[in-house]
């Protein structure tokens, strides 16, 4: 599934053909994905200038003058092609601009959404509601994770993918960061002294910037819209390494968490 950098990257990729754009088609191929499109978003949209992008955990955000944004997901397999030279069966929704650029939303397996809201009131939209800080913005600290772990015993790699407690951390970028901050999966979260979860949260922005930089990680069908794989795969310390050499010289080993695969190394992560 794409996660927080492929959305952000995702997101950097549509702004130089949308922002300030003014729409001239909106034509949804059909009338669902995981859930029902709005049957009116085709009117909504059409003749609307966007104004803005921006994203909200593993959402991306297109906003427009008419103070409707556009919220889309990217489910297991979802990407938007730019200019596409001919359409394909799973191109689900089209984007025509008066400036003449061209855009598809592709999902093969339908597991991704579109939704069309008010501005306005993104904040207390149900998916919204709940949602932690973004990690990499002012609110994610060392002192906001004291407090929401104080007196948890659930691991810490659990705690770090609730979305409320923190918005938009996935899996992969996950058992970087705790690697990174040389922390075990398995601890304890209220246990954590504040000075090592100071270094997680430093871990995490730097895991995730670094990610974005490189494009995202490449996971089944994933691509930016420019039609270019990510390449953070290549980064990767222990993600998907198993039996491989961390970089503290350790061995990486494989447990299975809640239904993830948790990738560490008992070396340095304690």
């Amino acid at each position: 599934m794409p996660e927080l950098p492929e959305v952000e990257t995702t997101v950097r990729g549509l702004r130089p053909v949308l922002e300030g754009q003014r729409i001239a088609r909106v034509v949804p191929r059909r009338a669902d994905l995981r859930r029902a499109i709005p049957e009116d978003l085709g009117q909504r949209l059409t003749g609307a200038r966007v104004t803005a992008l921006g994203r909200r955990a593993k959402y991306g955000l297109i906003d427009t003058d008419r103070g409707d944004t556009l919220v889309f997901h990217l489910g297991m397999s979802g990407r938007w092609r730019v200019d596409p030279s001919e359409l394909l069966p799973h191109d689900h929704l089209l984007i025509d601009t008066e400036a003449g650029r061209a855009l598809a939303l592709n999902d093969p397996r339908r597991f991704g959404s579109l939704d069309l809201l008010r501005t306005e009131s993104l904040g207390e939209w149900p998916p919204f509601r709940a949602l932690g800080p973004e990690p990499l913005g002012p609110d994610f600290t060392g002192a906001h994770l004291v407090q929401a772990f104080a007196g948890r015993i659930a691991p810490v790699k659990a705690l770090l993918l609730d979305q409320r407690i923190v918005a938009g951390l996935g899996n992969i970028y996950v058992c970087e960061a705790l690697n990174l901050a040389r922390i075990a999966p398995t601890r304890p979260a209220g246990q954590i002294a504040r000075a090592r979860l100071d270094r997680l949260v430093e871990a995490v922005r730097g895991v995730l910037l670094a990610a974005i930089e490189a494009g995202g990680s490449t996971l089944r069908d994933y691509a930016r819209p420019d039609g270019e794989l990510g390449y953070f795969s290549k980064q990767w310390r222990v993600y998907g390494r198993e039996g491989e050499t961390c970089p503290c010289g350790g061995t990486v080993e494989r447990r299975v968490d809640g239904g993830r695969s948790t990738f560490w190394c008992r070396r340095c992560q304690r």
